[in-house]
């Protein structure tokens, strides 16, 4: 089998046969497999075990056809690193023990061990290397979504304690997010050295900030996440979460390749917003899944189509799979991108 290299020739614009796909939490809950074994482990005991997270990073891309992998792992692992004590919650998500309130707390966050405490995500990245025929993306939660949960404590609708904080004690905050960064800067490259072919920072819960604030409290440090790890040549991928949209037209001095983008802005919409620079993934709504096939091949053509219109696009969610999804439509869906692109950038030539 040869290696299928399209997510990397579309992330940096380059000529394609047809349009790579990948889905957020494509490793999941939705695969009646995958549930089975939830039923044994839970998510931090399956990622202690390499050969079982690496099983579990490779079933979709045998099952769906998938373009590209996206590691089993969780955006907390590297916060354990930290010194942080926390549980990943049914039903609820990250919860922790002791949330960040002051800066004596931000002081206690030790510098991330990845050789000490995080062996067993490289040995998976290592594994997957070997056995995969198709890119392998890591990631990492950035700075602004993980100080969420680390302050609130739990995911939060408000994020009232964070934006407390970070409006408050603007220092505290800043120094939170120097440890931050250093910590995805270091997890990355990391990952990168290990054999992970691409990267994801994901921002999930960045859209409930202004773009002033944006702006001010969170992009330096993104800016300087991507200009640390610019020396990488492998394909550097930013998604800035849902109800992002305002945000897109700050992102264009960031040293990445690619931009996620939620279904709230079209393709050809958040290519506008990010001056053209990048190219683009997305941004199908998860939950049109939930409609008849020929309904979500219609909304699909019409993503594809807009992100034909210029190099570099890359189909995917605008978040991530839930549980109800169906892995047959999946399937479906992920034949029905790869031949209509195909057609369509043939006709286009």
């Amino acid at each position: 089998m040869t290696y299928n290299d399209t997510l990397i020739r579309a992330s940096y614009k380059q000529d394609i046969g047809h349009v790579p796909v990948w889905y957020m939490r494509q490793a999941g809950r939705y695969d009646p497999e995958y549930r089975k074994i939830k039923e044994k482990y839970t998510l931090l005991e399956i990622c202690r075990q390499p050969e079982l997270a690496a099983e579990i990073t490779m079933m979709p891309v045998r099952k769906l056809g998938v373009d590209a992998a996206i590691l089993y792992s969780d955006i907390m692992n590297p916060v354990a690193s930290l010194g942080v004590d926390f549980d990943i919650v049914k039903n609820i998500g990250p919860v922790i023990d002791n949330p960040i309130r002051s800066k004596a707390d931000v002081e206690k966050l030790r510098p991330i061990d990845v050789d000490k405490d995080l062996s067993h995500i490289m040995e998976t990245i290592r594994i997957l290397d070997r056995e995969l025929q198709v890119p392998l993306i890591t990631f990492a939660g950035a700075p602004f979504t993980i100080a969420s949960y680390l302050i609130e404590g739990r995911p939060s609708k408000s994020y009232i304690l964070t934006k407390t904080l970070m409006y408050s004690e603007p220092e505290v905050w800043q120094l939170l997010m120097d440890k931050l960064g250093d910590m995805v800067i270091t997890y990355v490259r990391s990952h990168i050295q290990n054999g992970g072919k691409a990267f994801q920072l994901f921002d999930s819960w960045v859209g409930a900030l202004a773009p002033k604030d944006f702006q001010t409290y969170v992009l330096p440090t993104i800016t300087r996440i991507f200009a640390e790890l610019s020396d990488l040549n492998v394909p550097k991928i930013y998604f800035p979460g849902v109800s992002s949209g305002e945000l897109l037209p700050t992102l264009n001095k960031l040293q990445a390749d690619v931009i996620g983008l939620d279904w709230r802005v079209s393709i050809a919409e958040g290519r506008k917003r990010t001056g053209g620079k990048f190219a683009v993934q997305g941004n199908l709504d998860p939950y049109v899944l939930t409609a008849p096939m020929e309904t979500i091949k219609r909304y699909a053509k019409e993503i594809i189509d807009e992100g034909i219109a210029e190099p570099g696009f890359i189909f995917n969610l605008g978040h991530g799979l839930f549980p109800e999804a169906s892995l047959d439509k999946l399937k479906e869906l992920t034949e029905y991108i790869h031949e209509y692109s195909a057609s369509a950038l043939k006709q286009g030539k």
